[in-house]
């Protein structure tokens, strides 16, 4: 099987779309012999930062002479950027193989990627594997080892309508990665506390900083803490469309509030293309973004949940004067002079190469 091929069979797997629980990956990796079992792992949920924060943990421990596998998702650059060990990607002949042996028939695409994952980082031994969630905790697909080290970063809403309504109910669905005799790392979020410490044997509280990127580096220090390495860490991992900047261009893949607000501080006045998922919470986005823009071109990524264009520049009118449509992200991008792309890491897929 090529590349291409296995890249192929595993993401034809997206009509089956989101499917919370863990029945069916579970059945995968008993099939597997449990390799998510083998390893030290250490998983990572929260609503912001955790690619960041994963990353970093990640580079950290790689950097003392460890064997560090580390599992990211979506995506940006290359489909297997999502599985690598101390920082280089899993090769293709590798992943094929991967796909190949494990043919999963009734597993979502990230359901099959994540037991890839763990079969590979237990085949390659690695000391630690540093395991971001997909999408909230109890129900995600990475949740299927017996014992962890967790770290939550910071809590905010975002697919509710799979991880609830509330800052509560969503913190819930979270601490389902924590394990009762495991550690858990906490970044501050405030009067969430109580939700994550009785569902953990000790609860070591990140305190405010000031700031969210120093938060995302205390978060990071007291990781690594708990491992046994003691280090200050004053610089994060920068990651493909997390406030990247390209020339000109300010790259962001945020698509909540809270990335939002975080992404605000970087902008203004801004000639903005904008592509957002429907199931997102748009109104809220764009009540942040829009006004910091002088002109949005609305557009839609190449995805089922993609909203329509039209739609979107009907809901970013509301708070920006100038707002035309464009259908096509990529045809946009090279007759207009952008100074920010954001909204949908799918969106920034489609359009990092020609920048």
């Amino acid at each position: 099987m090529t590349n291409p091929q296995a890249i192929s069979l595993i993401t034809e797997k997206q009509h089956l779309g989101i499917q919370p629980g863990l029945s069916r990956i579970k059945a995968l990796l008993e099939k597997m012999g449990n390799p998510q079992d083998k390893i030290k792992v250490i998983h990572i949920a929260g609503t912001n930062g955790k690619g960041t924060v994963a990353a970093t943990i990640a580079r950290e421990l790689a950097e003392t002479g460890l064997k560090v596998g580390l599992f990211t998702s979506p995506w940006v650059i290359d489909y297997r950027e999502q599985i690598q060990i101390n920082g280089k990607w899993i090769e293709e002949k590798t992943f094929s193989r991967y796909i190949e042996r494990w043919q999963a028939n009734d597993c979502t695409e990230f359901e099959f990627l994540t037991a890839i994952m763990y079969r590979y980082f237990a085949d390659e031994r690695v000391d630690y594997a540093v395991v971001e969630c997909g999408m909230g905790g109890a129900g995600d697909a990475t949740n299927a080892e017996k014992n962890n080290l967790s770290v939550i970063t910071s809590v905010s809403l975002d697919h509710t309508d799979f991880l609830g309504a509330t800052l509560e109910e969503i913190a819930e669905e979270k601490a389902g990665v924590l394990r009762e005799n495991g550690k858990c790392v906490l970044y501050p979020n405030a009067g969430l506390e109580d939700i994550f410490r009785e569902k953990c044997a000790a609860l070591c509280l990140v305190e405010e900083q000031g700031d969210y990127i120093k938060n995302l580096c205390r978060t990071v220090e007291l990781t690594l803490r708990e491992v046994g390495i003691y280090q200050t860490v004053n610089q994060l991992v920068s990651l493909p469309a997390r406030q990247e900047k390209i020339g000109g261009i300010l790259l962001d893949g945020g698509h909540n509030v809270s990335a939002a607000k975080a992404l605000v501080p970087k902008i203004n006045n801004e000639t903005a293309l904008i592509g957002m998922m429907r199931d997102k919470d748009v109104k809220g986005y764009l009540s942040i973004i829009a006004p910091k823009c002088k002109k949005i071109v609305a557009t839609a990524p190449n995805h089922l949940r993609a909203m329509p264009a039209e739609e979107l520049a009907v809901a970013a009118k509301k708070f920006c004067p100038c707002v035309e449509v464009a259908e096509n992200p990529q045809a946009a991008v090279k007759q207009n002079d952008f100074t920010l792309i954001c909204g949908s890491f799918y969106l920034a897929r489609e359009i990092r190469n020609l920048l």
